[in-house]
């Protein structure tokens, strides 16, 4: 499957912006998809995941509350919609996906996941 991330873009503190992950190639809804950021110097870390039909969702903690994750099966589209936007969500978010399924520590690991997209830069603003 092949992920395309779009939407990032500059937002002042305690705005809102939604970003998206077009996937093509395979059936959408066969895919576990999570979200994961990478700050400048820093580690790719785990924001949001969803299961095949989105009745899971799992957060991080430092964006529980702030973020929603949701799919659209019909479009082959996840969203990402971030909400009281802080400086330390800035980063590059990329979004993934796996065929297989996942536990709840699971779905929080880059491991996990077989096929990511190429990021799109979220600049939170002070």
């Amino acid at each position: 499957v092949q992920l395309q991330a779009s939407g990032g873009g500059l937002v002042q503190t305690g705005g809102s912006l939604r970003i998206s992950c077009a996937a093509s190639g395979r059936t959408f809804s066969n895919y576990v998809m999570g979200w994961f950021r990478q700050a400048p110097g820093k580690e790719r870390e785990f924001v949001s995941a969803i299961s095949y039909a989105g009745g899971s969702t799992y957060y991080a903690d430092s964006v529980k509350g702030r973020f929603a994750i949701s799919r659209d099966n019909a479009k082959n589209t996840v969203y990402l919609l971030m909400n009281r936007l802080k400086p330390e969500d800035t980063a590059v978010y990329y979004c993934a996906a796996t065929a297989l399924p996942v536990t709840t520590t699971q779905a929080m690991g880059v491991p996990s996941y077989d096929y990511w997209g190429q990021g799109t830069l979220v600049t939170v603003s002070s």
